[in-house]
């Protein structure tokens, strides 16, 4: 499984970023290759609309099953469902904790956007 976790730094001891659309990176996951990279998505964290959509989007080109995050706004929330991914949100502390979060069952299956879009 592929996921991607938001993250305010390129390692596994980086915090997580509580915003989706404008994470200062992704940080992947490749549980069946154990491969683990980070993805810069500065271009969307100063952009003044459709920082959702276009990181939404930068995830479903990635081939993310799932995402991990702190929170997500309705546009990006639409986007990756749309693609079948599947959103788990309350993720805190450092991306290493947020996984572990994850494989503890700890995290929230999204349902509906976190928070209102355009959160900065």
């Amino acid at each position: 499984m592929k996921f991607a976790v938001t993250s305010q730094g390129l390692e596994l001891t980086s915090l997580v970023d509580p915003r989706f659309g404008r994470a200062k990176y992704f940080l992947v996951v490749d549980t069946e290759t154990e491969e683990t990279y980070a993805v810069d998505n500065t271009m969307n964290l100063n952009a003044s609309q459709g920082a959702g959509i276009q990181a939404g989007k930068k995830v479903l080109d990635l081939g993310a099953q799932t995402v991990i995050t702190g929170h997500m706004g309705p546009k990006a929330f639409a986007t990756l469902q749309s693609g079948g991914v599947r959103i788990f949100t309350g993720a805190s502390g450092t991306v290493a904790n947020a996984i572990e979060q994850f494989e503890a069952g700890d995290l929230n299956l999204a349902h509906a956007a976190t928070t209102e879009g355009h959160w900065t």
